[in-house]
């Protein structure tokens, strides 16, 4: 029976996962997006990472012995850069109070978010709790931590005493004076410790805000997390994830006042961090000109199911380069195994070489690379593939050649006249152009010994076919 060992940013080791509650199943938490804008590509990566591993994880549990697994991600709907969108909104005119124009826009954001995750295949998670759903609870843990002397309020904000948790620092592995030294911190006069942060904060008459012990006001960023978590999943749990610009300052945070307000020694067994991702070998940003969203690369027409095969190429502990070479030989990869599978039933087993491979610290790269295997097993490589989230039969639409309906079998049959031609004289002048033309126009061409397969890409230009035939 197959073991899962997953990376544990707090050991930096590779640890077997043992559950700390077999009958409540695997429990995992993934901090989710802040909902102020559409989802960038580099936002992805944490959901589709998590996502595999649920999947393994539905997989494997049964035969276990576990419980089904149980898989939080959350949706930060208390946020400064909401309130500033939603102000935005009114200036230009929108209509509505601002508490009005905030919730509009957390709505329409959380849609989006959940409409491109499904595009890339993630699945739905158990529980998609909203933070305004949980201020209660939040004043609630605030309360113990300044009962227990790990917070105290100061001026409408309660801050907390980072000095009072003796641990504070082990999942980064840095002291609390070196990050004070290495670390831009908010210096506040109210503050006893510059590196004390914020649990509470008041909100002014024009601004969300929700009455408290200590005025009207709205939750930091980290105690959101910290109580939501505890609602759904307990006190403690088995995996905490998010990508590693989470890693400090919000993780060690919610460690720290997880464990202070509820007394234990560990928030989560297992913390899982996804590296950063690049885009033609430089780091995504606006200035670049190389920064987009999800939905973006949807609108261009690169398949959802191709996205997440370039994410799945490279280990989630690496840096990630999106390139546009990664992109076609995705596609390619793609078309070919979905021709393979097309009107097979995944009745099959998944490999033990794929599953093997996810198990180990989802090695999805090495699982891919046991799917090239399978191509004379088309059952087993469909049901091994899909351990992956791929070949799902409701993501294969854009794979379908269609090339009737592109009006591309006219050019097909001209290829094959201009290379059965070539054969004879030995000239292959003219394939080659014909080629070229087509390859302008956006259509892959397949040249095999018994035909032609002639395929439109997302960048296929009708227009760029004239003068062909």
């Amino acid at each position: 029976m197959v073991d899962i060992r997953l990376r544990n940013s707090r050991s930096r080791s590779v640890e077997t996962l043992r559950p700390l509650d077999a009958a409540q199943g695997v429990r995992m938490y993934l901090c989710g997006p802040t909902v102020y804008d559409r989802a960038h590509l580099g936002n992805a990566r944490p959901s589709i990472m998590f996502d595999v591993l649920y999947r393994l994880l539905r997989h494997v549990s049964p035969d276990k012995g576990w419980a089904a697994p149980v898989y939080v991600r959350n949706f930060t709907d208390v946020d400064d850069r909401i309130n500033e969108t939603a102000l935005a909104r009114r200036e230009a005119g929108a209509q509505g109070t601002l508490e009005a124009l905030i919730a509009e826009r957390s709505e329409e954001t959380i849609g989006w978010y959940r409409d491109d995750m499904a595009a890339l295949g993630c699945l739905p998670p158990d529980h998609e709790p909203r933070a305004t759903a949980y201020i209660g609870e939040m004043i609630a843990m605030i309360e113990a931590l300044i009962a227990d002397g790990h917070a105290y309020p100061a001026k409408g904000h309660v801050l907390f005493r980072v000095r009072s948790f003796a641990a504070y620092g082990a999942l980064s592995g840095r002291s609390v004076d070196d990050m004070i030294a290495g670390a831009r911190v908010e210096v506040a006069p109210f503050k006893e410790d510059p590196m004390d942060f914020v649990l509470w904060k008041p909100s002014t008459d024009d601004l969300p805000g929700w009455d408290s012990p200590w005025g009207r006001g709205r939750p930091g960023w980290h105690i959101e997390c910290s109580a939501m978590s505890k609602a759904l999943l307990g006190e403690t749990f088995d995996i905490h994830g998010g990508g590693n610009d989470l890693l400090f300052p919000h993780h060690e945070n919610e460690i720290a006042q997880s464990c202070c307000a509820n007394h234990t020694e560990q928030m989560a067994q297992i913390w899982l961090h996804n590296e950063m991702l690049l885009v033609e070998g430089k780091k995504m940003s606006k200035s670049l000109g190389n920064f987009f969203t999800v939905r973006d690369l949807l609108d261009q027409g690169v398949p959802g199911e191709v996205i997440r095969f370039v994410f799945l190429s490279t280990h989630y502990s690496k840096p990630m380069d999106w390139t546009e070479k990664k992109r076609e030989e995705a596609e390619k990869v793609l078309r070919k195994w979905r021709d393979i599978v097309s009107g097979v039933t995944a009745t099959a087993a998944p490999a033990d070489g794929v599953l093997e491979a996810i198990a180990d610290d989802l090695n999805t790269a090495g699982a891919i690379a046991a799917l090239h295997g399978l191509a004379q097993e088309p059952a087993r490589l469909k049901a091994s593939a899909r351990l992956l989230g791929l070949l799902e039969d409701e993501m294969g639409d854009w794979s379908v050649a269609n090339v009737d309906a592109a009006g591309l079998a006219p050019y097909r049959q001209r290829f094959e006249d201009v290379r059965a031609e070539a054969k004879q004289t030995k000239d292959f002048t003219a394939v080659d152009a014909l080629k070229s033309a087509l390859t302008a126009a956006g259509v892959e061409v397949r040249m095999a010994k018994d035909g032609v397969e002639l395929i439109p890409g997302p960048g296929f230009d009708p227009a760029k076919l004239e003068g062909l035939v």
